[in-house]
């Protein structure tokens, strides 16, 4: 019994890990679907990468504007926007992720904040909010805070069927 337990514990270690890779990978081809979708104007590419009915969310005049995808990809230009991308951070748990890319062209860049979800076997992405902005301007990164939450004790509540969001 001494033998079996660190065994099974090497075990499930070693499937989580392999789990956490497989899930870095399959957002990574989602992200870089993107990246390249809009380099070169491989709609297909653009396809793979979003959820059929994500919105693209920015301000233009002071105003929210909100452009479905398929709308979005239907204006890629032929031959790609010429940009180069990259993957600044992503992040996940469970079905749910986000990331934030950034897209260098020749005067400025897009930066763009993802909300990710995982459908199935695939990461899609079903919401893109992004400004532009000049082409040396840092982006902003804080994490590693920890929230300040006042917990409750209450009764434990079922689990429901499936994520309500609350």
């Amino acid at each position: 019994m001494k033998k079996v337990l660190p065994i099974l514990s090497l075990v499930v270690a070693s499937f989580t890990a392999a789990q956490a890779q497989s899930e870095d990978a399959a957002i990574k081809e989602t992200l870089q679907n993107y990246i390249d979708g809009g380099a070169t104007g491989d709609t297909a590419s653009l396809n793979r990468a979003f959820y059929p009915t994500a919105n693209l969310r920015s301000l233009a005049n002071g105003r929210v504007t909100s452009t479905p995808v398929k709308e979005f990809i239907g204006r890629t230009p032929k031959g790609g926007a010429n940009w180069t991308g990259r993957i600044v951070s992503y992040s996940y748990l469970g079905t749910a992720g986000s990331a934030v890319l950034e897209m260098q062209l020749d005067a400025f860049k897009f930066v763009d904040f993802l909300s990710l979800m995982k459908i199935g076997n695939d990461w899609k992405i079903v919401s893109r909010v992004f400004t532009r902005a000049d082409k040396n301007q840092p982006i902003t990164s804080v994490g590693g805070g920890k929230a300040a939450v006042t917990q409750k004790k209450s009764a434990a509540k079922p689990k429901p069927k499936s994520d309500d969001g609350w």
